[in-house]
């Protein structure tokens, strides 16, 4: 494997430095170039015309879905991919839009036996309703605090044991159980699992019968500050049909800051800190709060479509079998005079599936697989395009060898590792490992447990049962170590994650993207032989192929 590798390397550093006419590019620049290689100009070039005032920050539905796509389809078509949907560059997704209207003017009025408070759209709370109802609302529903919301058979944790919460508003913490005292014998330890997700949380409370619901916000749990909540639920919100995701939804559903959540106990005569301490321990019970809440909102609800965009290289000797690389397309779209650019999350993923497609279209011989590149829709709403794709999926999912998945690549300079976010859970470690070794990089597991495995496009393949590899630099930077890794990271989710801020800047370090995008690739060469198995998950991990039985 190493030899094979190291040619396939040494191929792509070769076909890198000639160049050829891109034949136009979005824009109006007719004159530009592109390399048949991954290189940093071509990084540039692609990120800074989808992170575009033009661009609109691509939210989906607008008019800069519109263009979005049509440069995808452009670029793939230039390059010389096929459409991968029998003939069409896309993919319809169907979605429903809900606008929740006079946001300022939402209160959720806790009526406690202490004191009573109005908490504030925004500042306080954020809220909506996931049920997509016109006109929700509840009146003195019985507030109970559920740990964190929990309730998972393979572990000793069942946040709602005993409950009856038909009317009632339950009170969550994010994350898993076990996050606040490190209990490594708990899910994961901080790694976050599926059942500390945002929207887990949610529809466990609405399969319970909860009338409404509300997660805590805790910004080193969650991985983002409470102005990520605030603009993420400030806009239309998304949903998949119900007849594509019938999950239970609740009527009413939010965010609380930790602020607002201590003055909510506080009326109700608790102690927020004590029993956040106490949903850590094994044995925790739900309380029921001497508080109860009212509030009431009303939405626009609309309903319209988005698009995956498909390109496809196919295989020369097993078309029917197929490596996927996957990248969401969307961002946040525009307020007003703000547009949320979204430059590195994710026109960078999008740059990065550009140039591999690129890299591919021109490696002769042509892989003898199927290599499919997607570019999906609403991934910020809850990682909607991939789950409408593993339920529709173009290449059968027991044939589709891995995803090997492209998102929010880093800007700050080549690393000394390479960090595997869901480090452990598939033979693909392996395949990453040997590709690594070509740059004299060390694998390790992501060293910001933010829960990134569950929050990106990726999980669903996984939850599919489909092999995924989901990695990028590491902080160890080649230029001051992981002093300098942690405070580019840390200014980052700080400053630009989600925030108009997250825009092009001409200054940055792109060679350890091109490093990153230069080990994928080698990663789905190895893959796309018809020589090389399928990748299994390991023994112990919480997934498995489809139509095998678990180890």
């Amino acid at each position: 494997m190493h030899r094979l590798l190291s040619t396939i390397a040494i191929s792509l550093l070769l076909v890198a430095c000639h160049h050829h006419s891109a034949g136009g590019r979005s824009g109006g620049n007719a004159d530009a170039t592109f390399s048949p290689g991954i290189t940093e100009a071509d990084v540039s070039a692609h990120v800074k015309v989808l992170a575009s005032d033009q661009f609109e920050g691509r939210a989906p539905g607008s008019v800069g879905e519109q263009r979005t796509t049509d440069y995808l389809i452009q670029q793939f078509q230039r390059v010389g991919l096929q459409p991968g949907n029998r003939g069409s560059w896309l993919q319809a997704v169907p979605f429903v839009q809900s606008s929740l209207q006079h946001a300022d003017q939402a209160k959720l009025v806790v009526d406690g036996g202490k004191d009573k408070s109005e908490l504030a759209f925004g500042s306080d709370m954020v809220v909506g309703s996931p049920a997509n109802e016109p006109h929700a609302e509840i009146k003195d529903s019985p507030i109970v605090f559920v740990g964190y919301g929990v309730d998972a058979p393979d572990q000793p944790s069942n946040d709602y044991a005993g409950l009856d919460l038909k009317g009632k508003t339950v009170v969550m913490l994010v994350n898993d159980p076990g996050w606040n005292n490190q209990d490594p014998m708990l899910f994961k330890g901080r790694e976050l699992t599926w059942y500390g997700h945002w929207a887990s949380k949610f529809e466990e409370a609405a399969r319970r019968g909860a009338a409404a619901a509300f997660i805590v916000h805790d910004a080193e749990a969650a991985g983002y500050p409470w102005n990520v909540v605030q603009t993420g639920w400030s806009g239309p919100q998304f949903s998949l049909p119900v007849s594509e995701d019938p999950t239970p939804r609740l009527p009413i559903a939010g965010w609380l800051t930790t602020a607002a959540a201590r003055k909510l106990f506080a009326d109700a005569g608790a102690d927020f800190d004590a029993l956040k301490k106490n949903a850590d321990m094994r044995g925790f019970k739900p309380v029921e709060l001497d508080a109860r809440a009212s509030i009431a909102i009303d939405s626009t609800i609309s309903h319209g479509q988005s698009n995956n965009v498909v390109g496809e290289l196919p295989g020369s000797l097993r078309p029917h079998e197929a490596v996927i690389y996957s990248a969401h397309w969307d961002h946040l779209g525009k307020d007003g005079n703000k547009i949320y650019h979204g430059a590195v999350d994710n026109a960078s993923g999008v740059a990065g599936l550009l140039e591999i497609a690129e890299a591919f279209a021109h490696r002769k011989p042509k892989p003898v697989r199927t290599i499919l590149f997607l570019a999906l829709t609403m991934e910020e709403s809850g990682l909607l395009g991939s789950h409408y794709y593993v339920n529709h999926p173009l290449v059968p999912l027991d044939l589709t060898v891995a995803d090997l998945d492209v998102d929010a690549l880093t800007v700050s300079g080549p690393s000394h590792d390479i960090a595997v976010i869901g480090y452990g859970q598939s033979d693909l470690d392996g395949y990453l490992v040997e590709a690594a070794r070509t740059q004299r990089r060390a694998l390790t597991p992501d060293m910001v447990p933010k829960g990134f495995f569950a929050r990106s496009e990726q999980f669903n393949f996984a939850k599919a049962g489909v092999p995924v590899l989901y990695a990028r630099s590491g902080l160890d930077l080649l230029d001051g170590g992981v002093t300098a890794g942690r405070k580019a990271y840390d200014d980052y989710i700080a400053n630009r994650y989600h925030q108009p801020g997250d825009a092009f800047d001409p200054n940055w370090d792109l060679s350890g993207m091109v490093q990153d995008l230069r080990l994928l690739y080698m990663v789905g060469s190895k893959l796309s032989t018809g020589t090389t198995p399928f990748p299994q998950w390991k023994p112990g991990s919480d997934f498995r192929r489809p139509g095998t039985e678990a180890k």
